[in-house]
């Protein structure tokens, strides 16, 4: 059976042209792989991986990745760590907030950061995640953000509604005052534009702080 991929300098070049989600998925496994062997060059690797992944369940990619002759335990690793980490940094999509905890375990992982990340979560109409943006890195005290680079991204999500969140490397959840002016201005904002903010969430390795279950986000000077 002829493969449809290309050889590995094309499958870079068409991944940097048109970005991750143009090549196929023995593309993408190439990409990963990086290079064959001298017994398997690196095209058939990635059909054979490929097949391979069609047919088994998670937990089982390792052990059945093994099993096929000329795929040791580094390439088999390689692939399941990158299944992995698209699982993790995906999970988010298509998840309904109730509550406010309910968005922490997808933030949870900038926590560790010593710097400061502003993210914005856009939302649909049933309050289920679009998407997690990070809108800016800041140093370790102070994250500087603007309603236009929050407001711009929701409007392309087609956002009904977003939350607000950072983290505080500090560990100290506790909401500083450039915390509470940066909200209020974007609280206005929202108002304009009519993108509803339900909440801003401060989290810390093991806490948070809501504004809303705080009563502190709508209140004004």
């Amino acid at each position: 059976m002829k493969m449809m991929v290309k050889n590995n300098p094309d499958v870079r070049e068409k991944a940097l042209e048109h970005g991750m989600s143009y090549p196929y998925d023995e593309e993408l496994l190439m990409l990963i792989l990086g290079s064959g062997t001298k017994e398997m060059p690196v095209e058939i690797m990635a059909h054979k991986i490929r097949e391979v992944l069609d047919a088994s369940n998670p937990d089982q990619v390792v052990k059945n990745l093994m099993a096929v002759k000329g795929i040791g335990a580094g390439k088999a690793l390689a692939v399941a760590a990158a299944l992995e980490l698209g699982k993790r940094r995906n999970g988010h999509l298509k998840k309904k907030i109730a509550c406010p905890s309910d968005i922490v375990p997808f933030v949870r992982n900038y926590a560790v950061s010593n710097k400061e990340h502003f993210l914005m979560i856009t939302l649909d109409g049933g309050y289920q995640i679009i998407q997690i943006h990070v809108v800016s890195v800041g140093t370790m005290n102070r994250s500087l953000i603007h309603p236009r680079e929050i407001f711009s991204d929701a409007i392309k999500d087609n956002a009904t509604a977003i939350i607000l969140c950072h983290n505080h490397p500090s560990g100290d959840c506790t909401p500083s005052e450039d915390d509470l002016k940066a909200t209020r201005s974007l609280l206005r904002a929202s108002e304009i534009m009519g993108i509803e903010i339900l909440d801003h969430i401060i989290v810390s390795c093991d806490n948070y702080c809501s504004f809303m279950e705080g009563d502190i986000l709508f209140h004004s000077d």
